[in-house]
């Protein structure tokens, strides 16, 4: 059984080719984290991690609150450079609640020839972010990005714009200057029409945090689709692997693989 999640996403691609496993990787997801007040976004008191789907493939992922927090996590390219992608995550009831809630807000794309690699793209964008950060994620106000004009540092202070970021390591800038233009305008309009729907999510205050970037494109070619086996004997599973898009989705595809690793053994 490989699962070497979304982190291992390069190394199940090395492997795959190693010992010969078929696969494509050509899709990616890449949106932003939105962060604002528990008040602006009070779905959370009734669903811990509402889900919304919009069109061009733009859906909520991953919502957080009571105490939480957006975090980066460090990715490295096959050619050594480092880029951040952000991610977000709540702590236990033994912390303080600090009153914020965040979120996912991604856009699914497939990519078709003449590109080949769907995590190539992904790296290039985070770089580019890394180059307009100065080697740190994005974020910007929702006020600002409505006005057309970047975040500065005195936007992000707790008298004059409500709350402070919770991810201090981050860049004031304008994310539209590094996010491709079809993924921006999907985004935005979803962002619009959950405003609609949770009135407020929109509040200029808000924060938008960019690159968030998800790696989990490859997609082997399964001898057995049921149980996810690979070559004989070898099973793949969870994020890295193409099989699942999420924490629990990744929980029931090992549990898949187990099935079919049993159901094989009793047959030997």
């Amino acid at each position: 059984l490989i699962a070497p999640g979304r982190g291992g996403f390069d190394f199940l691609r090395k492997l795959m080719t190693k010992i010969g496993i078929p696969y494509s990787d050509n899709s990616i997801d890449v949106g932003i984290r939105v962060e604002t007040r528990e008040i602006h976004y009070p779905i959370v008191k009734d669903y811990y991690d509402p889900k919304f789907l919009f069109p061009e493939r733009v859906r909520t992922f991953c919502t957080n609150s009571r105490s939480a927090h957006v975090v980066k996590e460090r990715y490295e390219t096959g050619h050594g450079e480092v880029y951040y992608s952000v991610n977000g995550h709540a702590w236990s009831a033994e912390r303080p609640a600090n009153g914020l809630v965040n979120f996912a807000m991604l856009r699914s794309v497939e990519f078709t020839e003449p590109l080949a690699s769907g995590q190539d793209f992904a790296e290039m964008l985070g770089l580019q972010a890394m180059l307009a950060g100065g080697g740190k994620p994005l974020m910007q106000r929702v006020g600002d990005f409505r006005m057309g004009k970047r975040s500065t540092k005195d936007g992000f202070n707790h008298d004059l714009f409500d709350f402070e970021p919770t991810l201090k390591d981050c860049t004031p800038g304008d994310i539209s200057l590094v996010m491709p233009a079809k993924f921006l305008r999907s985004i935005w309009k979803a962002l619009k029409l959950l405003d609609t729907i949770v009135p407020g999510v929109l509040h200029p205050s808000t924060i938008m945090y960019y690159p968030e970037i998800k790696l989990y494109a490859n997609k082997p070619q399964f001898k057995d689709k049921q149980y996810f086996m690979a070559l004989d004997g070898v099973y793949l599973a969870g994020d890295g692997a193409g099989t699942s898009r999420g924490i629990t989705a990744a929980w029931a595809s090992g549990m898949r693989v187990a099935d079919g690793m049993l159901k094989q053994e009793l047959r030997v």
